[in-house]
């Protein structure tokens, strides 16, 4: 269970990402306090971690104001932490501990294959699919042996598509039996990706698990980018929706 100012911190979060508060607006310690009925010590602590996070800072004089993350923010991040998994995989290919980990990554391809054969993306099969592919994600972060390539993923991850194992969505997957068919094909090839990736740790070819995992990462990029060509309005808060559980397509 979260302490009182990490749930805080994920409220102001929520809010600042949704587009709740004005760029640059102040946070005010009174009001936050009254509007969530808390005191002024899990307010302050709150805001601690949303400065290290990035999304406020330190005004002029007393007081934080809001620096609210953009599309262009989003998709650097998303770059990094690419970088981040190909290293991983690199290093989890060349570990003697990746032993380990391999059974949970076989059983996460296997569990995502039996969803993409059962032919729907209705919201179990979803939250299914997405528990599956965060156990495929995090178990490279895992077993690398480089904990700072996990906490450096770890310091990105409270901002959409950036958690461990983050799918996004299509909302036009579902207007036809055609664009169904097509998500679910780009959902095979996702977990084929994961099928090369997994066999080439295995076998200790770090090369190859780099270059798969490179090639796999570098698809939420060009996701983020189709979105933006066919909404010039694209937001934040719209990336949260294409990465919610609760969206129609996910992409792994």
């Amino acid at each position: 269970m979260d302490s009182i100012d990490t749930e805080l911190a994920n409220r102001i979060r929520h809010d600042i990402i949704h587009g709740a508060y004005e760029e640059g607006v102040r946070l005010s310690e009174a009001q936050l306090c009254e509007a969530h009925n808390v005191s002024r010590t899990p307010v302050r602590l709150a805001l601690r971690i949303l400065e290290r996070e990035g999304l406020i800072f330190r005004g002029e004089g007393r007081g934080y104001r809001i620096q609210s993350p953009t599309i262009a923010d989003i998709l650097q991040a998303v770059q990094v932490r690419g970088h981040l998994e190909s290293l991983a995989a690199r290093l989890m290919a060349l570990s003697p501990n990746k032993v380990d980990f391999l059974p949970d990554m076989a059983q996460a391809i296997r569990t995502i294959d039996d969803l993409i054969s059962a032919g729907k993306l209705d919201e179990p099969t979803i939250k299914q699919m997405q528990a599956a592919n965060e156990v495929f994600h995090t178990s490279i972060l895992d077993a690398c042996g480089n904990d700072y390539v996990a906490f450096t993923c770890r310091q990105i991850s409270h901002l959409p598509m950036l958690a461990a194992g983050s799918m996004v969505f299509d909302r036009a997957v579902l207007e036809s039996p055609e664009q169904l068919e097509r998500g679910l094909f780009r959902l095979r090839l996702g977990n084929a990706q994961h099928q090369v990736i997994y066999e080439s740790i295995a076998s200790t070819d770090p090369t190859r698990a780099e270059r798969m995992m490179s090639e796999h990462s570098h698809t939420m990029v060009e996701y983020i980018e189709k979105f933006e060509k066919r909404d010039s309005r694209l937001s934040v808060s719209d990336l949260v929706a294409y990465s919610a559980a609760t969206a129609e397509y996910p992409n792994l």
